[in-house]
């Protein structure tokens, strides 16, 4: 899988990057979202909208107060500066002024803008501290507790007078006593009760509360929708470009599975079978297509909002609810790799019984007029349906493994929210938690379970996917048997269509016998060659072996005085016109059929080839001629007729070498004869090699070579043949009689 999308991305680099920087744009906003959320519940619906314990505006009566209780005074001093109209800008006056309806009536002391994050911090803290104790002071209960407990005075004194004129070292010990209190109560509560005095202060200054809470939730809606919006567009162009990747690698794939199977021979050919390789260009391309988008996702997005989240939940204190995210990712692990384990053997058996069921359906449907002339058609059926119900099988059995995943994960991530709801809600009651704080956790923990979810739907794809790279990686690793040297040579000019055949043995490569054995003979310029055997004696074999569609496995074969081994199969097959045992048509025109080897080829030639081939008669009927339709595997023209059209395709090559490889089967008699009668006048100087049945289509060759179980058995003219070969006449004698064999 590695290697696949190592050797296929590269031309797809920067749309990788971009992809990346999108992703991680995507999970920084999905991940600042909760935040939002916790804001808008905590700050603008429980908080009325106030962001801390530091108020923006305060009076000088309370900062007074504040200045009694509090351990930093020069840091208050400092924060806060009073206002006035002379102090202050008109418009930073009106805007106070606006907001605050009492400020002209008070003396007031405004925030400095200027202050640092750190100094802030700090206030919050003291201002928390200090609020919490003045709102305790001015509760009559607390109150006169404090003065008969810690200050030994009579209830109804001034509390804050006497504050001001004690002892230095009582106030120490007061403000010690203070902050031991303070410290055993949680945070929250402190901070959210010195929030509420500021609400009060606010109140008491003229502010009105639910504008400034209205205020703060839209601006903190409006953030929010901003951040998903960059969020949306994050995830459109991350998914177009994801696309435009698995379509590019997809493309690519084809391309080099197409080319590579172009360079095969006819070994490696036998070796993986059509339908095997068509499932390999298409279905198994396909699975690494789909799992592309999926992994550009999961392989930086998964991590990012998985480890992002847990930290998010870290940071936020509620360690005490940390241990359900880790029970949740463990549960999920578990099932993720049970699953795996039990799928994973099927996706390769789904593979290959893809391959079946291709087979199966071709052979059928290739073979569907000898099915119906024997009546096989409920057979075949059968035939169809057993590989089908095991596909379907094995389909069901991947599909029903995979559909436990989505449920149980469900019920994990619901069972996760209600313990993190029970949990929360005991730190809501308790004051150690806000509610705001009970979603965001709920929101990160999802965020950290989809991660892994988005692993669990990576593991349904991955193995098969993996599958399906291996088999891919198998026919791109395939060494070619048939191959070119590196310093090919050229032929020699003087010796044009010599053919040497020079001890020449031949096995295939699943086969443990000889099928061809010691086969010596010369077919020369000018003359015609003919083949002819018994069925399955080798004679196919022999001439496949001249364009190097299987390599000799003993001996050499020799063209113009050169090794065919040693000069390049373009150029050798550029001097061949090699015609099939079964003729082949390619779906075009009958014009683009016999321009085959060369479409600039004059219509003149195309024409005089047709006529050779004595093809023209047919052609000429036709309402388009030349331009008429060929169908797909020239299925619309008889057999006859495609043979003429593949032998008319060899002759308008003009090659110097003519191989028929019994090509003549479904030509009548005297379109057999005339054929040729007319390539004998076309080829006189050219090398014929005919492998054929019929006695009548040979007879006249200068040589006749006879096989047998892969052994010449005879080798000579007609007539020597009749007199010396026993086999050559038994074949003679099973065609024509006495009297027309001339016997």
């Amino acid at each position: 899988m590695l290697k696949i999308l190592r050797n296929n991305l590269k031309r797809s680099w920067l749309l990788v990057i971009f992809i990346i920087a999108f992703l991680i744009v995507q999970a920084v906003a999905d991940l600042n979202l909760p935040d939002f959320t916790s804001n808008i519940v905590n700050i603008g619906i429980q908080q009325k909208g106030i962001e801390n314990a530091v108020p923006e505006v305060i009076s000088k009566v309370t900062l007074d107060k504040v200045l009694l209780i509090s351990n930093e005074d020069e840091l208050l001093k400092n924060s806060y500066t009073a206002i006035s109209k002379n102090n202050l800008q008109e418009k930073e006056y009106s805007r106070i002024a606006k907001k605050f309806k009492e400020v002209e009536n008070t003396n007031v002391y405004m925030l400095n803008k200027n202050i640092s994050v750190e100094d802030k911090e700090k206030l919050n803290k003291e201002f928390s501290k200090s609020l919490m104790v003045i709102s305790a002071l001015e509760n009559e209960q607390m109150a006169n507790q404090i003065k008969t407990v810690y200050l030994h005075i009579d209830e109804n004194a001034d509390i804050y007078s006497i504050l001001a004129t004690i002892p230095e070292e009582q106030m120490n010990l007061l403000n010690e006593g203070i902050n031991k209190k303070v410290s055993e109560m949680s945070e929250s509560i402190v901070e959210q009760t010195a929030i509420v005095f500021v609400q009060n202060e606010y109140k008491t200054l003229g502010a009105d509360i639910n504008k400034i809470q209205i205020q703060y939730i839209l601006k903190a809606g409006l953030k929010m929708l901003g951040v998903a919006l960059i969020s949306m567009v994050a995830t459109i162009i991350i998914t177009f470009l994801s696309a435009r990747i698995a379509a590019i690698v997809g493309r690519e794939l084809r391309e080099k599975v197409y080319k590579k199977v172009l360079s095969f021979s006819s070994a490696e050919y036998r070796k993986f079978g059509s339908s095997s390789l068509i499932t390999r260009n298409t279905n198994d391309v396909q699975q690494i297509q789909n799992l592309i988008p999926m992994l550009c996702r999961v392989i930086v997005y998964a991590p990012l909002m998985g480890i992002g989240a847990f930290i998010k939940l870290l940071s936020k204190s509620q360690n005490s609810m940390a241990w359900i995210i880790g029970v949740g990712i463990l549960a999920i692990v578990v099932i993720i790799g049970f699953l795996f384990v039990l799928a994973m053997p099927k996706f390769k058996k789904l593979q290959d019984l893809i391959d079946k069921l291709n087979g199966v359906s071709r052979e059928i449907l290739s073979g569907i007029p000898v099915i119906r002339a024997f009546n096989k058609e409920k057979y075949e059926e059968n035939k169809f349906d057993l590989a089908n119900l095991d596909l379907t099988k094995t389909n069901i059995f991947v599909n029903r493994v995979m559909s436990f995943m989505m449920p149980i994960l469900m019920l994990i991530m619901n069972l996760i929210n209600i313990m993190i709801i029970w949990e929360g809600a005991k730190g809501v009651d308790s004051g150690v938690m806000q509610v705001g704080n009970v979603i965001t956790f709920m929101q990160y923990a999802m965020h950290v379970v989809i991660s892994f979810l988005f692993i669990s739907m990576l593991s349904i794809v991955l193995p098969r996917a993996a599958v399906s790279a291996k088999r891919i990686n198998d026919v791109l690793d395939t060494e070619v048997s048939i191959k070119d040297i590196e310093n090919p040579k050229k032929f020699d000019s003087s010796k044009k269509g010599l053919v040497e055949f020079k001890n020449v043995s031949f096995k295939y490569i699943d086969s443990d016998t000889e099928v061809l054995t010691d086969i010596n003979f010369v077919a020369k310029p000018g003359e015609v060659t003919a083949i002819i055997g018994s069925t399955g004696s080798g004679k196919s074999t022999i001439v496949n072996l001249i364009p190097r569609f299987y390599d000799v496995t003993g001996g050499e074969i020799l063209i113009d005085g050169v090794n065919i081994k040693e000069v390049s199969q373009k150029d050798l097959r550029d001097i061949i016109g090699f015609v099939p045992q079964k003729g082949v048509l390619f779906s075009g025109t009958i014009e683009s059929n016999i321009k085959y080897s060369n479409e600039n080829m004059s219509d003149e030639q195309m024409i005089q080839a047709a006529s050779i081939a004595q093809a023209e008669e047919f052609i000429n009927s036709k309402p388009d001629g030349y331009k008429s339709e060929i169908s797909q595997g020239g299925n619309n023209v008889s057999g006859g007729q495609k043979q003429r059209l593949s032998i008319a395709r060899a002759i308008a090559k003009d090659p110097e070498i003519y191989v028929f490889d019994d090509s003549f089967s479904a030509l009548d008699f005297k379109t057999d004869l005339n054929l040729r009668t007319a390539l004998e006048k076309e080829a006189k100087d050219k090398t014929v090699i005919i492998v054929a049945q019929r006695i009548n289509t040979i007879m006249n060759a200068e040589q006749i070579i006879v096989i047998d179980e892969g052994k010449i058995v005879g080798k000579g003219t007609h007539e020597e043949l009749l007199k010396n070969n026993e086999v050559y006449k038994q074949i003679a004698l099973s065609q024509l009689s006495q009297e027309e064999l001339g016997a």
